[in-house]
């Protein structure tokens, strides 16, 4: 008999230390319905963060967890995925630490088209070091950093940069809205490749600007419009809309899904025989193992 897993199993005994209000509640609450939804055993389950605000968040899960150093997430996650592809391996960042210093991490993972989801929390401001710019802070926006004339680059538009970099499932969901959101993130976990979950997620004490009200008032669904998400073409034209057009309409969805392209590891030779962590070391003593490399 299957065992069936409650939500709760899923909670840790550690409380969130957000400040009120922030958009990484939801998104707590969104990762732990989807994983509750798909009955994931809690011990095949391994999520990765970085560090900033939304970092903290494997602390708040009862699953296996890995705080990695900034902008490092994803080499550990594909570390571990490599090590034990049976894994359900989940990254969770914000945008300074996937976007800013783990962008090139960020790109190279979508273009080798892991098995990992990436769920990114998106407040456009640095929180944790009390509010400098990020790279999707908007142009002109004034911070800590940028106090007189504002910010003067442009905002990376992290949809068009998976899309570009050969990610298989982009979705872009709002802190506002935990029941679509859950939805999305759940459809990543399922998909096989990379997936990416770019979660708009407002910094209630830092980010005056990107709040609650401005997305409300500009966000609209995909799907409701009509958009295919097998069309790599049309995803761009929608990815372009903002912020690279305008900033009146704001997309939300599935942007792209791809189910046909292999995965690294379904392409990795050293992977045929099985998961590595079940194969044999090919030694009785372990000792006699380590020896030859010391």
């Amino acid at each position: 008999m299957k065992m069936e897993f409650e939500m709760d199993t899923y909670k840790s005994e550690i409380k969130p230390t957000w400040c009120p209000g922030c958009g990484d509640f939801a998104v707590l609450r969104a990762l732990q319905t989807a994983i509750h939804a798909l009955q994931l055993e809690p011990w095949n389950i391994l999520i990765v963060s970085g560090i900033g605000c939304s970092s903290n968040l494997p602390h708040f899960l009862s699953t296996y967890g890995f705080h990695a150093i900034h902008g490092r997430a994803l080499p550990v996650a594909e570390g571990a995925k490599l090590a034990n592809p049976d894994l359900n391996v989940i990254v969770t960042g914000g945008d300074g630490d996937g976007y800013g210093i783990g962008v090139g991490h960020f790109i190279h993972a979508m273009r080798r088209n892991f098995d990992i989801t990436y769920v990114v929390m998106n407040n456009q401001i640095y929180g944790l070091t009390t509010g400098q710019a990020s790279p999707t802070s908007e142009k002109g926006m004034k911070t800590k950093s940028t106090p007189i004339e504002g910010v003067i680059e442009n905002p990376i538009d992290p949809i068009s940069l998976a899309l570009a970099s050969g990610a298989t499932y982009v979705a872009r969901t709002f802190s506002g809205d935990v029941k679509t959101m859950a939805e999305l993130v759940k459809g990543g976990i399922e998909h096989k490749g990379f997936a990416l979950i770019d979660c708009l997620s407002p910094c209630v004490t830092y980010n005056k600007v990107n709040t609650y009200d401005f997305f409300r008032e500009r966000v609209y669904d995909l799907a409701k419009e009509g958009h295919d998400p097998t069309d790599m073409k049309a995803a761009f034209a929608k990815a372009m809309e903002w912020p690279a057009v305008q900033r009146e309409r704001i997309p939300l969805g599935l942007f792209y899904r791809n189910k046909d392209l292999p995965t690294y590891e379904d392409l990795e030779i050293s992977l045929r025989k099985g998961s590595p962590v079940r194969q044999s070391l090919g030694v009785e003593d372990p000792d006699e193992l380590m020896a030859e490399f010391l």
